[in-house]
């Protein structure tokens, strides 16, 4: 399947932009930003029958899907904080489609995960905006993966938003809700 036609990929895979201009990471900063209302636009009006169904075929359920992007979300404002107040420090993974199958995925409204994006965002936005551009440059350790910089996390977790918007967008079209 070619990723265009790749249900996957709405927007297509991220790609790390290590050449990031000051311009790229302002836009990503406002993606960041702009997040929790796109999201929450995404699955505005959707019954509960709706958010508990596959975004795609073989995939978590919408509801899942909001609540692991406040998961991911918590995680990279964390990260973000170590990296800016430690030397280099070593982040610990987690196992996201555990994550998503704990009972709090089920039972919970998605619209606590809305409400918490709303603030988390927020104040990682007021953070974002306050750094120097050297800070952009700070690192962390991902044992799986290795040396991250903060200027690509953040081009990273814009695109991450982005790219599950769209996979509850190209749902909602292509059930005509």
């Amino acid at each position: 399947m070619s990723e265009p036609d790749d249900p996957r990929y709405p927007i297509g895979r991220w790609r790390p932009r290590p050449d990031a201009t000051p311009e790229d990471l302002q836009s990503w900063i406002e993606q960041i930003e702009s997040l929790p209302a796109e999201l929450a636009a995404a699955i505005e009006g959707f019954t509960p029958e709706q958010l508990d169904s596959p975004y795609r075929p073989g995939s978590w359920t919408v509801r899942q899907l909001v609540h692991h992007v406040a998961d991911s979300h918590i995680n990279a404002y964390v990260r973000f904080k170590l990296a800016l107040t430690e030397d280099e420090p070593t982040i610990r993974p987690y196992d996201e489609g555990l994550w998503a199958k704990l009972p709090d995925t089920w039972s919970t409204p998605v619209e606590t995960s809305l409400e918490l994006l709303r603030a988390l965002h927020r104040r990682w936005v007021d953070l974002l905006r306050a750094l120097p551009s050297e800070s952009f440059e700070r690192t962390l350790v991902h044992p799986d993966i290795g040396r991250l910089v903060l200027k690509g996390l953040l081009g990273m977790y814009a695109w991450h938003g982005r790219h599950h918007t769209a996979h509850v967008v190209a749902l909602r079209q292509r059930m005509g809700w």
